[in-house]
């Protein structure tokens, strides 16, 4: 009995040792490893991006201490980790990066004497002065120049634009103070030919420098044309954000002599309208499996001043009419003593017909009032037989149905 007692603590004191000893080879081998960490952080590894230890040329990489980073976040390279998550595009992706275009040559190398020498009448004294001399205060009214060329190809019976640059376009985005333009061109009055430019980021002076060609424009009919530049600034969280426009009728303008080097201050759009009534922005989708229209209403802005306070109670009166018999109303929320009202209220309608052939919507813009009958500030019809934007609108919800589509309207007096 002695003999097996013996043996059974012999083998427990064995079994501890083995354990301890197994223990303790464990945690040397632990703290070597420790010693030979290389000397970096781990960094999350992105696509593209190379973050090899050998690529870190010291250890203040990482192990600096706050006036070194501060130093360091100062001169820090385009190229670095660092994730700026305000270049996403809409779909939430890094969008490529594209070298910084130059001007072009054409425009830098032309003194101002040059270009009215060759624009002959396309430009007048006045307007050269504006650019080259600008007081403080007309540049804050002032939107901007857009510079482009014309020229026609007589063996391809081609109408070529080029759209060169911009100059001192106004900051849209309050947060950085700048914008990120690009440039919708139409061929009015038909307007078959749309083409627009690729945005450019974070820039007042865009350089686009993008030729466009139009085939099957007869020359004969060049002077009956009219081109209409939009100048936008691209929005990732909501509608692209209008700068202003640009109009130049081709009549009079000879272009049997070569390529005309053109230059047009940008204006405010509708800048006659838009002080008067105010604008509304009207997002519509029709579903034509489910025989419904989705009404959206956004945003309002400029609405005029009429409360003794000079400032309005807004809100908006929606009426679908059927044959021009109201079949349903909705009315947004009352947004207090502003100008610029944000209501983003949806609204669902039944169509009793299929299509929309007769069906019109009525958008009322009233300023509530508790003492009196509430005032109407403006008014909007959208439908088949509205001219101008609201008949546009309708136009584009009924050949892309299922699709919201949101525009801004100008409203008329009530």
């Amino acid at each position: 009995d002695e003999i097996p007692t013996v043996v059974g603590i012999f083998s427990a004191f064995g079994l501890v040792f083995s354990v301890s000893l197994f223990a303790w080879i464990c945690c040397q081998r632990k703290s070597s490893k420790s010693n030979k960490t290389p000397p970096y952080k781990f960094v999350h590894v992105l696509k593209g991006v190379d973050i090899y230890p050998e690529n870190l040329n010291s250890k203040k990489k990482f192990g600096a201490d706050d006036k070194s980073e501060a130093k360091n976040k100062s001169v820090m390279p385009k190229n670095s980790l660092h994730l700026d998550l305000e270049k996403r595009d809409l779909n939430g992706n890094f969008p490529k990066t594209t070298p910084k275009i130059q001007s072009s040559p054409d425009l830098e190398n032309l003194s101002p004497k040059h270009f009215a020498e060759r624009k002959k009448d396309s430009v007048s004294p006045d307007s050269l002065k504006s650019i080259t001399s600008l007081s403080s205060e007309d540049k804050q009214d002032k939107l901007g120049t857009l510079f482009f060329s014309l020229e026609y190809n007589f063996e391809k019976k081609a109408f070529v634009v080029n759209i060169k640059e911009a100059r001192g376009l106004p900051a849209m985005d309050e947060q950085s103070m700048t914008s990120d333009p690009y440039i919708k061109m139409t061929i009015l009055p038909e307007k078959k030919h749309k083409v627009k430019t690729r945005v450019l980021r974070k820039t007042l002076d865009p350089a686009f420098d993008e030729t466009f060609t139009f085939y099957g424009i007869p020359y004969s009919q060049i002077q009956d044309l009219t081109l209409h530049f939009m100048i936008l600034s691209f929005d990732r969280f909501s509608r692209d954000d209008v700068i202003g426009e640009v109009l130049l009728s081709l009549a009079g303008i000879e272009l049997s002599e070569g390529r005309l080097l053109m230059d047009r201050e940008i204006i405010k759009r509708n800048v006659r309208k838009s002080s008067g009534r105010g604008e509304l922005l009207i997002s519509l989708c029709y579903q034509s499996t489910t025989n419904t229209l989705t009404v959206v209403v956004l945003k309002a802005r400029h609405l005029p001043k009429s409360d003794v306070s000079g400032l309005s109670d807004p809100y908006v009166k929606v009426n679908l009419y059927h044959a021009k018999k109201r079949i349903s109303k909705k009315k947004t929320h009352v947004k207090k003593c502003t100008p610029n009202a944000v209501f983003n209220e949806l609204f669902v309608f039944d169509i009793p017909c299929e299509g929309l052939d007769d069906i019109s919507i009525e958008f009322l813009v009233l300023d509530s009032d508790r003492g009196s009958r509430n005032e109407v500030i403006g008014r909007l019809t959208l439908g088949s037989s509205a001219e101008g934007t609201g008949g546009e609108h309708w136009k584009e919800i009924c050949e892309y149905p299922r699709r919201q589509i949101a525009k801004w309207h100008m409203l008329c007096d009530g």
